[in-house]
C-alpha cells in the first residue's frame, strides 16, 4: 500500500502533529467528532510509543474502501528494538514507561481493526483501520 501522508516521529512535538493531522484527515473523510477523538487519542499512543521506545519512526495516512465502507488506515512504523513479548504488551495494564497501561490494548479497543509485527533488533510495524459509521 503506498500511504498517502506519512509523519515522521522524531521529537515529542511530532506526536502533537501527528494527532491533528489524522484528526484533520478523519474529519475530511466523514467521522463524526467522537470518532475523531478516539482516532486521534490512537495516534497519540503510537507516536508516543515510537518516540519512547523506538526513538523515531513514522504515522502513516491514507484512506481504505471495502464493499461501500470507507476508513482510515494508520499504520505505524518504527526500525527501534523490536516488541519481545506482543502478548504481554498486549495485556491491560502492562507498562514498561510507567504511565497507566492502556497503551497497545487502548489503541485495539478504539479502532475497528488492529494489526502488529515486531522483530527484535529491526522494528515494529502496527496498522490499525476505523470505519466510517
Amino acid at each position: 500500500m503506498d500511504f498517502r501522508t506519512c509523519v515522521n516521529i522524531q521529537k515529542e512535538w511530532d506526536i502533537v502533529g501527528a494527532r491533528q493531522f489524522g484528526r484533520d484527515f478523519s474529519k475530511k473523510l466523514g467521522f463524526g467528532i467522537v470518532d475523531q477523538a478516539r482516532i486521534a487519542t490512537a495516534i497519540s499512543e503510537l507516536a508516543r510509543n515510537i518516540y519512547l521506545y523506538a526513538g523515531s519512526g513514522k504515522i502513516c495516512f491514507d484512506e481504505v474502501e471495502n464493499v461501500g465502507s470507507r476508513g482510515i488506515c494508520i499504520v505505524a512504523i518504527d526500525t527501534g528494538p523490536g516488541i519481545k513479548d506482543i502478548s504481554q504488551v498486549m495485556e491491560d495494564g502492562f507498562s514498561t514507561s510507567g504511565g497507566l497501561g492502556a497503551g497497545l490494548p487502548g489503541v485495539k479497543r478504539l479502532m475497528d481493526e488492529f494489526d502488529i509485527t515486531s522483530k527484535t533488533g529491526e522494528g515494529t510495524e502496527i496498522r490499525v483501520v476505523k470505519w466510517v459509521r
